[in-house]
């Protein structure tokens, strides 16, 4: 039953939810740019970019939070308030995004330019001094910094009774920990230019699989007043089906359709990304097809360059080994949800979003 009394539809309006967060963010961005107005209009650009930059998206750590709350809690007290506390997520991600495009050196999200490469066109159509690419840079970051200022203050004051948000945001803080050591992970790895699956799997755990789907369940449980027990009864769900989240994404940077991701061709490859894919290609590649892809990693590629690799990699058996560890941990994920003891509705809507997760094509 819904908070109303009525019946609710058997599939989850996914889109009226994500209507919901991006007002909740629309209205907090709102507030902030009334207190930032007395800046003047460099203000307001900052303003306009992060609008831009918590637009869009699946808002998959929205969904999971507010699934991890009525799991524990099926009937919700305050859904503007529950919608805030979601939104806070979201932006911790728009954040992440913003400086992850900016290490990664990426051209574009979401098919428009990265923040820092606009901030940088900004520069050179107004003809302003100094060097374009480094004013671009310090927006981004200056901006990224911001948004994750903002995620913690719009969690703050959601509106949700203090003394369950305050143990939500002792988990917030741990998953920002998570998510930033796992950034430095990730591009250390990749100026070590190797790293065995292992490696590449700690670096997967920690900067997606925790902070994409375990960490918004257990905020949104906390929040609903889960103890200790439901929130490790949760990792059993959150914890593999985050790592096959972020496998998906890993095959949808070598093979997604730029179209649809909104990123180049290959874009992983480009980057020199050294992911659980990667890992798994070089050890099974043939000696100079492994040197191949070894020396190719993060530089220009073109189309007929990127489908060499493609071929490297399915040659290696790594795509396939890829998909049949997605597989085994989305099974080892419901498993887990069948075992957590939440509730049936939250359960039934939990299992729509898994394979929403491990089966996108985006």
């Amino acid at each position: 039953m819904a908070s109303d009394g009525t019946t609710e539809p058997d599939q989850w309006d996914s889109e009226a939810f994500r209507a919901t967060v991006q007002e909740a963010l629309d209205t907090f961005l709102d507030e902030q740019s009334a207190t930032l107005t007395p800046l003047g209009p460099d203000a307001a650009r900052l303003v306009a970019e992060a609008r831009r930059a918590v637009s869009g998206g699946k808002r998959f750590r929205a969904a999971f939070c507010y699934w991890g709350y009525r799991a524990v809690r099926p009937d919700v007290e305050d859904e503007a308030a529950l919608a805030r506390a979601c939104a806070s997520l979201e932006m911790l991600h728009a954040s992440a995004l913003v400086h992850d495009d900016y290490m990664d050196a990426s051209d574009t999200r979401r098919g428009r330019p990265a923040t820092h490469r606009a901030f940088e066109a900004e520069h050179r159509a107004d003809g302003w001094r100094g060097d374009p690419a480094q004013y671009g840079a310090a927006a981004a970051i200056l901006l990224g910094d911001l948004l994750l200022s903002w995620s913690e203050e719009l969690l703050r004051r959601c509106g949700l009774p203090a003394e369950r948000v305050a143990p939500a945001l002792e988990l917030f803080d741990a998953c920002r920990t998570e998510v930033i050591a796992g950034q430095f992970l990730d591009v250390s790895v990749q100026a070590r230019g190797r790293a065995d699956v292992e490696t590449a799997m700690t670096v997967l755990r920690y900067k997606s699989a925790k902070y994409s789907i375990e960490r918004p369940l257990h905020i949104g449980a906390a929040l609903g007043g889960a103890d200790a027990e439901m929130l490790q009864r949760l990792s059993a769900f959150g914890l593999p089906l985050g790592e096959a989240f972020q496998l998906r994404d890993d095959l949808l940077g070598v093979y997604g359709d730029p179209a649809a991701t909104g990123k180049p061709a290959g874009d992983d490859l480009v980057e020199g990304k050294r992911t659980v894919l990667v890992a798994l290609a070089l050890d099974g590649a043939e000696r100079e097809d492994a040197e191949l892809l070894d020396r190719s990693l993060g530089r220009p590629l073109d189309e007929q360059q990127v489908d060499r690799l493609r071929q490297v990699i399915d040659g290696s058996g790594a795509h396939a080994q890829v998909e049949e560890v997605i597989g085994e941990l989305a099974r080892l994920a419901v498993v887990g949800l069948d075992q957590a003891g939440v509730d049936e509705r939250a359960g039934q809507v939990l299992r729509q979003l898994a394979s929403a997760a491990t089966q996108r094509v985006v």
